[in-house]
């Protein structure tokens, strides 16, 4: 399969193709490219509220966030003008560091909501923007040297549907960075809101990578300087839940409020950054696993 063809949407269609811009469908053209989804944990509404909540992604763990997947993605892939694809790419904040980062790279966006894509393909012309569900994703095998997921897999019931898809596009010798929310017993209505179905143990997250047959390279954990504070917070959250009415406002809140630290939050992450390439944590507020498909 080339670069720049894709599956049919419906039944007895032409495969669609991107030109640079768009893809031309019997149709016409159309600048999101959706297939068929089913249930998920995940909507338009959540991400306007994560953006607006948390200053339109530069919440300092989302911004340490993209740099460790941008410093995994370098590792992998150098400068060569590798196809890179990002599920979950929600308001597009990595896809924009990864054009910055590896201007050679072949960059594809994917996402489960419509709406998400077609505001973000008003803003980011020139890369691909695709619908799909990836626990049933219709994308053809071995078509990707890298793909990156940050937060998408608590949001998927079946998540080893998942993973055995991604590992099923990747092409051989193909990496995978994936970061989730840890701590399964700090579960709590900030969770529930935010429509995640579970909390990852480290091993946990990566039992399910290696279920795949990925090959786990790294592994560790995100936030771990500021994991007290946090484990604290969630306890007590834990303690006093929210009736359902009042889960929006109090995610909203709390992403407001640690929004306000940026700039030591930003200073605590690149100093836990510099530790993290000696030291494996033990614990930490996201799980962080860079996996190969085997060549």
């Amino acid at each position: 399969m080339s670069d720049t063809t894709y599956p049919p949407v419906a039944t007895g269609e032409d495969a669609p193709i991107w030109n640079g811009s768009a893809f031309v469908r019997a149709r016409g053209s159309t600048r999101v490219l959706a297939y068929g989804v089913g249930e998920s944990g995940w909507s338009d509404e959540l991400t306007e509220l994560h953006e607006s909540a948390a200053d339109s992604g530069n919440h300092f763990i989302d911004v340490a966030s993209r740099r460790h997947a941008i410093a995994e993605l370098e590792r992998a892939v150098g400068d060569r003008p590798a196809a890179i694809m990002e599920v979950g790419c929600s308001a597009g904040h990595l896809l924009a560091d990864m054009r910055k980062s590896l201007p050679n790279a072949r960059l594809t966006g994917g996402d489960y909501t419509i709406g998400t894509l077609e505001k973000l393909g008003r803003k980011m012309p020139g890369i691909p923007l695709i619908r799909f569900d990836l626990a049933n994703s219709p994308l053809p095998s071995e078509q990707y040297d890298a793909m990156v997921l940050l937060n998408v897999l608590e949001h998927i019931e079946d998540d080893r549907s998942a993973v055995r898809h991604i590992e099923r596009m990747l092409k051989p010798g193909g990496t995978v960075v994936i970061e989730v929310p840890g701590g399964p017993e700090l579960y709590d209505d900030y969770d529930k809101q935010l429509q995640h179905f579970r909390r990852y143990t480290l091993q946990g997250i990566c039992d399910v990578v290696e279920s795949a047959g990925l090959v786990v390279e790294r592994r560790n954990y995100l936030g771990a300087l500021i994991y007290p504070p946090f484990y604290l917070a969630k306890k007590l959250a834990q303690s006093r839940p929210k009736p359902a009415a009042e889960r929006e406002a109090h995610v909203a809140k709390a992403i407001s409020n640690t929004s306000r630290f940026n700039p030591i939050g930003e200073a605590v992450m690149s100093l836990e950054r510099a530790l993290g390439r000696v030291v494996q944590y033990p614990r930490g507020i996201r799980c962080v696993v860079t996996a190969r498909k085997p060549a």
